[in-house]
């Protein structure tokens, strides 16, 4: 039997192929991809749409072929490796999942987020979860938050998964789209995906006290059907996110904000570092870009150049 099916899982190099009649085939790889030039730990991933045959009296599949990619998430494998590994693909929800306490989301690790969906023109919401644990402190880095990314465009949707607080339109957002659900371990990714689909059940864990960080729970990548259409995808929680594949335009397009702002520089070919009649400085030194988004892209800038150079 040859067919045609959508990845919904990725375990080690067995995948699961879900077809256009919904039956599950368990599949495996048939020789070496390079999608589009990548040097990918994960040639297959979910999301992909892949041809696969299964021979009669055989119980795993061949994969045979891959569609090429509307977008993915990627990220590096590891510091200055020259391999990648590609999160998810076809995606049409970038549904990025942030705590400013239990455990901490570090802004960075936001802005790297938002700086891969934007490479790959992915719309991002930003669900900051567990309000009904913060104390004025947090709170203050909340309204923050909010006001930082809102100006920018990015919907800000302050949460409580878990004390159902402002979750009544997030099932809204999904429906009718493949959405990745992003974050840091302990955030709340599962607990949200089984909050929208409650017969889903699938495993949570409480944060470790003594770290204040996440244990993981979701091991690979998965994606699935949603009662009220489309789809979403869980990840495994990610600590660290090295960007990588931005080559083709300057990492300032990426942040939307600074890009904006560029085009009031003296010079066209300013990198926004240190140029005299930079505006995007003087937007940063006023106000109008905050001082952690701008330390973002001077962090992502330096790691591209140290990138190049071990090429």
């Amino acid at each position: 039997m040859a067919g045609k099916g959508l990845v919904i899982k990725s375990a080690g190099n067995t995948y699961t192929v879900r077809t256009s009649g919904s039956v599950p085939v368990e599949c495996k790889l048939v020789g070496k991809y390079r999608l589009e030039e990548l040097k990918s730990t994960n040639p297959v991933v979910v999301g992909d749409w892949v041809e696969f045959i299964l021979e009669k009296g055989e119980k795993i599949g061949r994969i045979t072929g891959v569609d090429s990619r509307k977008n993915y998430i990627i990220r590096k494998s590891a510091k200055l490796s020259k391999t990648h590994q590609i999160i998810a693909s076809n995606i049409d929800l970038l549904m990025l999942m942030a705590t400013v306490s239990h455990p901490v989301t570090y802004p960075e690790f936001i802005d790297r987020y938002l700086v891969s969906a934007e490479a790959y023109n992915i719309p991002a919401v930003l669900l900051i979860n567990k309000i009904d644990l913060y104390r004025d402190k947090e709170m203050k880095v909340l309204g923050e938050w909010k006001e930082i990314y809102g100006k920018i465009g990015y919907p800000c949707i302050d949460c409580s998964v878990t004390g159902n607080i402002h979750t009544e339109g997030i099932r809204d957002l999904l429906k009718g789209k493949v959405t990745l659900v992003a974050g840091i371990s302990g955030v709340g990714k599962s607990t949200l995906i089984n909050r929208i689909e409650p017969g889903l059940n699938l495993k949570t864990a409480e944060i470790s006290e003594y770290h204040k960080s996440g244990k993981h729970t979701t091991t690979f990548a998965e994606m699935f059907e949603l009662s009220t259409g489309g789809y979403i995808i869980d990840t495994p929680g990610i600590r660290g996110f090295g960007m990588t594949d931005m080559d083709d335009e300057p990492l300032f397009h990426y942040f939307p904000e600074i890009f904006k702002i560029s085009a009031g520089c003296r010079y066209h070919n300013c990198i926004h570092v240190n140029e005299p009649g930079c505006a995007v400085i003087q937007a940063v030194e006023t106000g109008k870009v905050s001082t952690s988004r701008y330390n973002s892209y001077l962090n992502l800038l330096e790691e591209q150049k140290n990138s190049s150079r071990y090429r």
